[in-house]
């Protein structure tokens, strides 16, 4: 029996992806000949129900529901009895939404995000641009300095990093030091602001043993190689007074085991859980066999992980003078959750009311590498994007797909297909806020990405003084015009990673992390990213615009943003023309 079913043709289903609690969905499904019956199938949560459908004209079988008035997932399928016969109608093969297929088994359902009716992640999201800073490498106010010996100090600004080995871990890359600080970033606000870049992600900043800090040593001490608590409160005035917003790294499950709270070494006034049970931390910690057998995240003993379960823990996180409180009020306007699909659900949903109940339009934005509508973790299927726990995540896949475009590895049909796949799982609210990156810490330079060469058949020593050939350099200069057409016109708020607009080059970490060339920047690049983004600043209709792409050639996708009836997406004024533009390929 041949049955059709697009959930993404409003024929087929309305409304179109996401919907808010308690709303009406119509679905619609054609059937050839005239079958006995036909039911749509329901599954939410662990409950399955299956409804009778009514025929109407033209061989369409049609089904009103009212979807719950709590956030959840709603998955459905169709079958359809014909001569004692069960034919099965769900989603594609890919999972990635749009028309269907017949099964004579139970398919793979369609997905219906179900989302809080009054869910709306701050405005300056998707308004906004922003600028990603590793604190160490972006700009130093002064000769670095600092009092450990089991460290590098790089005198020269402009040296690569190095691969050190670290005995404790076997890491090679986080025991050096540029000295970049806050108040060598707080110098560069003005050129911050002349990129129109309104929000600004640090990378961790609090006291840790590494470089990138991501092995937090005290939660309530601003690292004394980047200044103090009174620079951290100078940085956000200043650049709140430019229209910037300041959004902190939050690393909250796990701790360093050179920490206050672990204390491995002793370095540290306090009884740490390492040193003692009776340790206010030991609690925090999941010991195997004491002291030197413990969880630790990703199996590295540097860095154990914390119950996020455990009382004393939760108050000193989430209560009214807990750190996810402590700093916002000081100034910032929220946090980068460090791999957040590692967190349980309600601790996210706990950190979300705690941080709101201290400024009201502070952001929760997640590192989340997947689909955050139905990322699986730990064996369990989350959604971080109805209204309880993220406002936003970091669009790691809106960045495989678009690279992988245009170099020419998937087709334009492939990119749309994926995209939209996203569009329609994201409710509207949060596909506009998504952190639309090309560049991050964990991931080598954008340029050594578009032309394919990250130099991993060398030997990490000598990595960081590998260049990309002028051959290829010219490449992926040509393919990054075309990726910023995209970003420029994209919903989401395009983000972009220090030094990406300079023309950095780098493997991947700590090569992706080399310190900002300042006067030494490439013209041509800083004036293509400059334009693109001052374009995106300049137009309404590129942040808050209606949005439809599609494949016109294997090699070439339009998008086009307009203005629908004077109004924006969300349905309020909106004062601009429509934008149209073509990305291809570029072989």
């Amino acid at each position: 029996m041949r049955l059709y079913h697009d959930s993404r043709v409003l024929d087929c289903r309305a409304p179109f992806g996401a919907v808010r609690c308690s709303d009406t969905v119509c679905l619609r499904i054609w059937c050839e000949g005239t079958p006995d019956s036909v039911h749509t199938v329901l599954c939410i949560g662990k409950k399955h129900r299956s409804l009778p459908m009514k025929a109407t004209e033209g061989g369409v079988w049609e089904i009103r529901l009212t979807v719950p008035e709590t956030p959840c997932l709603v998955w459905y399928y169709f079958t359809a009895k014909s001569k004692g016969h069960t034919f099965y109608y769900g989603n594609a093969q890919d999972g990635l939404g749009g028309e269907g297929q017949v099964s004579n088994t139970e398919p793979s359902p369609y997905q219906i995000t179900v989302y809080a009716r009054d869910y709306a992640p701050p405005a300056y999201l998707r308004d906004g641009i922003m600028y990603q800073i590793f604190p160490d490498r972006f700009c130093r106010s002064r000769a670095p300095w600092y009092t450990r010996e089991d460290i590098y100090l790089h005198e020269k600004w402009d040296e690569p990093p190095l691969a050190i080995f670290d005995p404790r871990n076997g890491d090679t890359h986080s025991r050096d030091f540029f000295g970049g600080d806050l108040k060598g970033i707080i110098s560069k606000l003005d050129y911050l602001q002349s990129l129109h870049i309104s929000v600004l992600y640090l990378n961790p900043i609090f006291q840790a043993r590494s470089n990138h800090r991501y092995d937090t040593g005290d939660y309530t001490r601003v690292d004394p190689m980047l200044g103090d608590e009174e620079d951290l409160r100078r940085l956000c005035e200043e650049a709140g007074r430019r229209g910037i917003r300041v959004l902190l790294d939050g690393v909250f499950s796990h701790t360093g085991d050179d920490s206050r709270y672990f204390n491995r070494y002793g370095r540290y006034d306090s009884v740490g859980a390492f040193q003692s049970k009776n340790s206010p931390y030991y609690p925090w910690y999941t010991f195997e066999r004491y002291p030197r057998k413990y969880h630790c995240w990703w199996g590295i003993d540097t860095l154990p992980e914390v119950d996020e379960e455990n009382e004393s823990y939760r108050s000193f996180m989430l209560s009214e003078n807990g750190i996810g409180r402590r700093w916002v009020r000081l100034g910032t306007s929220g946090w980068r959750l460090d791999v957040a699909d590692e967190l349980p659900m309600h601790f996210l949903r706990d950190l979300r009311t705690s941080v709101k109940a201290e400024k009201s339009d502070a952001a929760l934005l997640g590192e989340v590498w997947e689909d955050a509508s139905n990322k699986v973790s730990y064996g369990e299927m989350r959604c971080y994007c109805t209204g309880d726990t993220l406002d936003s995540v970091m669009n790691y896949p809106l960045r495989d797909m678009s690279i992988a475009f245009i170099r020419g590895d998937i087709d334009a049909y492939s990119f749309v297909r994926r995209l939209e796949s996203l569009r329609e799982n994201y409710p509207l609210p949060f596909f506009y806020s998504l952190m639309n990156l090309m560049g991050s810490h964990d991931r080598p330079r954008i340029l050594n990405m578009l032309c394919g060469e990250t130099w991993e058949g060398v030997d990490p020593l000598y990595r960081g003084t590998c260049t990309l050939s002028q051959e290829l350099r010219s490449l992926a200069v040509k393919r990054l015009r075309e990726l910023w057409k995209l970003y420029t016109v994209l919903p989401g708020m395009p983000c972009l990673y220090y030094g990406d607009e300079a023309g950095m080059e780098g493997a991947t970490d700590p090569f992706c992390r080399g310190t900002y060339p300042w006067g030494k920047e490439d013209k041509e690049i800083f004036t293509l990213t400059r334009d693109a983004l001052a374009l995106r600043a300049s137009r309404p209709v590129l942040r808050r615009g209606g949005f439809s792409i599609e494949a016109v050639a294997p090699d070439a996708v339009r998008i086009h943003r307009f203005v629908h009836a004077g109004c924006d997406a969300f349905g309020e004024a909106l004062d601009d023309k429509d934008y149209e533009v073509t990305i291809s390929t570029v072989r």
